[in-house]
C-alpha cells in the first residue's frame, strides 16, 4: 500500500490538523487552551509528511499559526477564538470574477482580464480586556491572460497575475470604556474608521502589494492590527466588567 506510513501519520493528527492536509481548510470556535494541540499537532507535518498533495501550504505555520499564538496570548482562559482558514487557492470558480476584453495595440492580439478574490483567513478573539478583535485577510489577485504574434508568425499566449493582500481589522470595545485619540497618525497606507455607540469600534484597513513572503505578511497583518489598540489607553482595562 502506497504511502501507508504517511497515511497513518495523517490519521493521528488533531482533527483541524487532519482537515487542513486533506480538505485544505476548516472554520471552528474553541476555547483558547483548545487551540494549543492543534498547533502542536501542526508543528508535526513537516516531519512526518513529504508527499507534495499533502504538505500544507506555507501560510500555516508562517501565517495562521503565528496569529492564534499571538491573539490566544492576550485571551482569557475561557474566551472563544473563532477561525475560517481556506487554503485551497484563488483558482477555484466560486472565487473568480466574470472575464473580460480589454483594448490592445498589434502585435498583441486579445487580452482578458479577470479579478479573483480569496478570503483565505478570517479570525474572531475575546479578548482579556472584555473587547472582541476580528480580522480578515483577503488576496485579490488579478489575471491578465494576452495572445501576442511574435516575429516569426507563431501566436503566443502569457498569464500574468497580480496579488493585492487586503488586511481589515475590527476591535469593539466593552462597554464604558476609555478612549484615547493616539498622538501621531496612522501610517499613509492603514486606514481607520471609527463608529460611536455604547460600544465604540474602531476598524483598521491596509491595501498591500503582494504576493509578500509569509514573515513579512504577519507583520504587515500584526502592525495593521495594532493600529486599533492605540485608541485606548495603555496599561488600563478596555472594560469596566474586566
Amino acid at each position: 500500500m502506497f504511502w501507508r506510513k504517511q497515511k497513518a501519520a495523517i490519521e493521528r493528527f488533531h482533527p483541524l490538523h487532519r482537515a487542513l492536509t486533506l480538505e485544505k481548510g476548516f472554520a471552528v470556535s474553541l476555547r483558547r487552551d483548545e487551540w494549543e494541540p492543534v498547533i502542536q499537532s501542526l508543528a508535526r507535518h513537516r516531519a512526518e509528511i513529504r508527499r507534495r498533495k499533502w504538505l500544507l501550504p506555507d501560510r500555516v505555520p508562517g501565517v495562521l499559526v503565528p496569529m492564534l499564538r499571538v491573539l490566544a496570548s492576550d485571551m482569557r482562559p475561557d474566551g472563544v477564538l473563532s477561525v475560517a482558514a481556506d487554503m485551497r487557492g484563488p483558482q477555484l470558480p466560486e472565487k473568480t470574477g466574470p472575464q473580460y476584453e480589454l483594448p490592445v495595440q498589434r502585435p498583441v492580439l486579445s487580452m482578458r482580464q479577470w479579478y479573483a478574490m480569496d478570503p483565505w483567513l478570517r479570525l474572531r478573539a475575546e479578548l482579556r480586556d472584555g473587547s472582541v478583535l476580528e480580522l480578515s485577510v483577503t488576496d485579490r489577485v488579478r489575471y491578465r491572460r494576452r495572445r501576442k504574434r511574435n516575429p516569426r508568425g507563431k501566436v503566443k499566449i502569457k498569464t500574468k497575475t497580480k496579488t493585492t493582500h487586503l488586511v481589515r481589522v475590527t476591535r469593539r470595545l466593552a462597554k464604558g470604556a476609555a478612549v484615547q485619540r493616539p498622538g501621531t497618525p496612522p501610517p499613509p497606507w492603514i486606514r481607520v474608521r471609527i463608529r460611536q455607540g455604547s460600544r465604540m469600534l474602531f476598524r483598521a484597513s491596509g491595501k498591500l502589494p503582494g504576493p509578500l513572503g509569509e514573515a513579512e505578511l504577519t507583520d504587515r497583518i500584526l502592525h495593521v492590527s495594532t493600529e486599533p489598540f492605540r485608541w485606548t489607553p495603555p496599561g488600563r482595562a478596555a472594560g469596566r466588567n474586566s
